[in-house]
């Protein structure tokens, strides 16, 4: 007997259509170098000059200095409580908090209506393009997971609709999918083109670098960009840590104090301003310890007040403990605009952390591997030494041990990192024949960074059910 579909028969038939009409466009999308930018931009803009353009208007549910709450979207014990605690805004997330199993899907779907009745400002990101839907076939290929995420959110409510979030954008070509799909998702309800409304998630390098060309893609829907920063240093390291001729620092050393990251944030801050955009923060992803909160509510009222002096207007929670400090951090006044420009040179200087200790190698493939386990059995986010771990934390961990193998990184004692020092030090935490270290060990010592785990995992027949790859 086959499973009861995913998507209701309206989701169905939006979804039907939108594949069918962009279904010429993923072969291109989907070669592993296909969409990376040119490194050579010295300045994190478009190739070519833009037209003068303003972004979209903000919603007028979405408050300047707003702490927005991020729940996974099939968490629905953490999802009824987000409703009620007191955001500003919440998120459901289907992305890097969400493990894709059926299961989860399922219950994300199913409780949608229920939370497009609620009275809360509501935003949800979809899963990115490069995921599959293997649940939901099209065109005898499995589904995109964003399209089928986009029709499931779009159909569920009676003439509600939440915002989105648009995930792990990278190119021109990536941002015309997802306009397309806006376009004709509107047309078929019978939307004015524009009544949607989408904030890009700049969390790449490549998409950093064309940031104002992926808001003048979207601008007829995007009001805003958001800052990713765990997201965006995986894909700094994966772009350009074979090159740097150095090991980047442990994430410990990756902090929005370091002058490249300040580079990152300000050159989003730079793009809104021009275009009359609205800046989002990060997501404060501690987890404050019951006897005594204060250390991690000050941590995030400070990262926050620097987000606001930037120019930054909202942000993230990522728990209910979190608000208050969140909005609070957002109070800060704006700084005076003085800042140094925005180049390759400073997005590309990481400082040298110098000899890495072994228990930093170990803690970073103990979090890969914690949050692995974790995902390849339904749960996509871990507590993990006070921190809230998910796919993104992990992205990183894997991509800076990759670069730390790549580049020999040098231990303490004398030694560096080959791959056999890499796997001596993974058996301490899990044998060989583990899932989570068959995925990690491939991840790790592959020639050059696969782009994201999940599509590995089902490369590797991990995920539930095996996916099969267009194009493999």
């Amino acid at each position: 007997m086959s499973a009861e579909p995913l998507l209701s028969p309206a989701a169905r038939e939006l979804a039907a259509q939108v594949h069918a009409a962009l279904a010429d466009r993923w072969a291109d999308l989907d070669r592993t170098d296909q969409n990376r930018a040119d490194l050579n931009h010295t300045t994190p803009t478009a190739p070519a000059p833009l037209p003068d353009y303003r972004a979209a208007p903000v919603p007028a549910d979405l408050r300047p200095g707003r702490a927005e709450l991020i729940v996974e979207a099939s968490d629905l014990h953490a999802l009824r409580a987000a409703l009620v605690s007191g955001a500003d805004a919440v998120v459901i997330d289907f992305d890097d908090t969400f493990s894709p199993t059926r299961a989860n899907v399922a219950a994300a779907y199913g409780a949608l209506p229920e939370w497009l009745a609620a009275g809360v400002p509501l935003l949800a990101r979809p899963r990115a393009l490069y995921a599959l839907e293997a649940h939901e076939p099209f065109g005898g290929q499995p589904g995109r997971a964003a399209l089928c995420d986009l029709a499931a959110l779009l159909t569920a409510g009676a003439g509600r609709a939440p915002h989105l979030y648009l995930p792990k954008l990278e190119s021109v070509a990536q941002a015309q999918v997802w306009a397309d799909a806006l376009a004709l998702a509107e047309g078929h309800l019978g939307l004015r083109r524009g009544t949607l409304r989408v904030c890009l998630q700049i969390e790449t390098f490549p998409g950093l670098l064309a940031a104002d060309a992926l808001l003048f893609t979207l601008r007829d829907w995007a009001f805003g960009l958001n800052a990713g920063r765990w997201d965006y240093v995986f894909s700094l390291v994966k772009t350009a840590g074979a090159d740097l001729g150095r090991p980047v620092p442990p994430r410990a050393g990756l902090g929005m104090d370091v002058d490249a990251m300040q580079a990152y944030a300000q050159a989003l801050v730079d793009v809104c301003r021009a275009r009359g955009a609205q800046a989002v923060g990060g997501t404060a992803a501690v987890a404050p310890d019951p006897r005594d909160p204060q250390p991690a509510l000050d941590a995030v009222r400070a990262d926050k007040a620097r987000e606001a002096a930037q120019g930054f207007q909202g942000a993230w929670a990522g728990l209910p403990e979190l608000l208050d400090a969140v909005r609070e951090g957002l109070r800060a006044p704006p700084a005076a605009s003085d800042a140094v420009p925005v180049t390759r040179g400073r997005l590309l200087d990481l400082p040298h952390p110098g000899p890495l200790t072994e228990a930093e190698v170990l803690d970073t493939a103990g979090l890969a591997l914690d949050v692995f386990r974790a995902w390849l059995a339904g749960q996509g986010v871990v507590t993990r030494g006070g921190r809230i771990e998910d796919t993104a934390t992990a992205e990183l961990a894997r991509a800076l041990l990759w670069q730390w193998v790549t580049v020999r990184a040098p231990l303490g004692g004398g030694d560096t990192l080959t791959p056999g020092a890499y796997r001596a030090l993974r058996r301490r935490l899990c044998p060989d024949d583990a899932p989570k270290a068959r995925l990690l060990d491939h991840l790790v010592l592959s020639a050059a960074p696969p782009a994201y785990f999940p599509a590995e995992a089902a490369r590797l027949n991990l995920t539930d059910p095996p996916e099969r790859m267009p194009h493999d």
